[in-house]
């Protein structure tokens, strides 16, 4: 794996996918954005670059989508990581805007970021290029402070300071079932107190593996690593579209019990495609309620909460989960 988590990957691929994602949420919750920088790259086909964008608030989302041929990235650590739609995401800033999307209305934002060191959900370098997992997820900042402005239609929101995260992922083909999960602005507790955590489940042949958990949970700036292959089966997940309860193993013989979830009228479901033309349906909120214990060998047990400021996303194949899908295909641009 190169030593920027943040290079762009996708002129390596044959055929796969990647993604640069960031989220920010009011410190009072709430309210909040979601945004994807994503390549989506197919035999023979010129790679097709999409935004997307959400806007989280109790009332219901306001999401709205771009897709388009042409995108640039850079493989080190200079220029924009990747440049879509005119939009594009880069150490410290991601800027964009969609205003040609029939029957929604026109969004932009310009959010200027800085955060905790990366995150390497996978742990060693190695696993980065191994054949599996076909994902490889990284946290840029796996905990960021967030400046700026949102735009929706007449309305411009202003954010400062605002709590969230920045994300990048790629690959040759999504896991048959994930999760994330991202936790902040526990009560009582500053930012250097998050859950930043994946899991997924891969098909190998015939056989659908267990859940497994990659990521870490900080308490107060101490790391503890969170899940992996040796203790997937230490892990327990009873996921739903809306929520999860789940009881993950860590190191040194630490366990994060988590219970997340969020109505269904606060989600957005958006269709995402893998190279090989098979899709998932992918629920997201970005303003869901979080509780947290966590045991630490030797140490007190802490119980954290957090009120629609956390995010839960669910990637599956069902279709009859009851939130509306974004009117949006996932595949290349026309």
């Amino acid at each position: 794996m190169p030593a920027d988590a943040a290079a762009a990957r996708f002129g390596t691929l044959h055929a796969g996918y990647e993604s640069y994602y960031l989220r920010a949420t009011d410190p009072a919750g709430g309210r909040g954005c979601w945004i994807r920088y994503t390549v989506r790259i197919a035999p023979d086909e010129e790679p097709s670059g999409s935004l997307w964008f959400t806007w989280f608030d109790r009332e219901g989302p306001t999401a709205t989508k771009q897709t388009t041929r042409g995108v640039a990235g850079a493989a080190g650590q200079d220029g924009p990581w990747l440049e879509v739609a005119g939009g594009r995401i880069e150490s410290g800033r991601a800027i964009g805007e969609i205003s040609c999307v029939a029957d929604r209305p026109p969004v932009r934002w310009d959010l200027a970021f800085a955060g905790e060191p990366p995150l390497k959900h996978l742990g060693g370098s190695w696993r980065y290029t191994a054949s599996l997992p076909r994902t490889k997820p990284v946290s840029i900042h796996p905990m960021a402070c967030l400046s700026g402005t949102v735009g929706i239609g007449e309305r411009e929101y202003a954010v400062h300071d605002w709590p969230g995260m920045v994300g990048h992922n790629w690959g040759t083909q999504h896991a048959e079932r994930w999760i994330w999960l991202h936790g902040m602005r526990f009560d009582g507790y500053d930012d250097s107190t998050w859950l930043d955590v994946v899991l997924g489940r891969i098909q190998v042949g015939p056989v659908l593996m267990p859940w497994i958990a990659s990521g870490a949970m900080s308490v107060e700036g101490e790391r503890i690593r969170v899940g992996g292959i040796a203790r997937a089966f230490g892990t327990h997940v009873r996921e739903r579209p809306t929520g999860a309860s789940l009881r993950l193993p860590g190191s040194s013989g630490s366990h994060i019990g988590v219970e997340v979830g969020a109505p269904s009228e606060r989600f957005v479901a958006w269709e995402y495609a893998s190279p090989d033309g098979r899709t998932h349906d992918v629920a997201n909120c970005s303003i869901a309620d979080i509780e947290v214990a966590v045991q630490r060998s030797r140490r007190p047990n802490l119980l954290l909460r957090a009120t629609a400021t956390a995010a839960y996303e669910l990637g599956m194949h069902e279709h009859d989960h009851g939130i509306p899908i974004q009117p949006f295909p996932d595949g290349p641009a026309r």
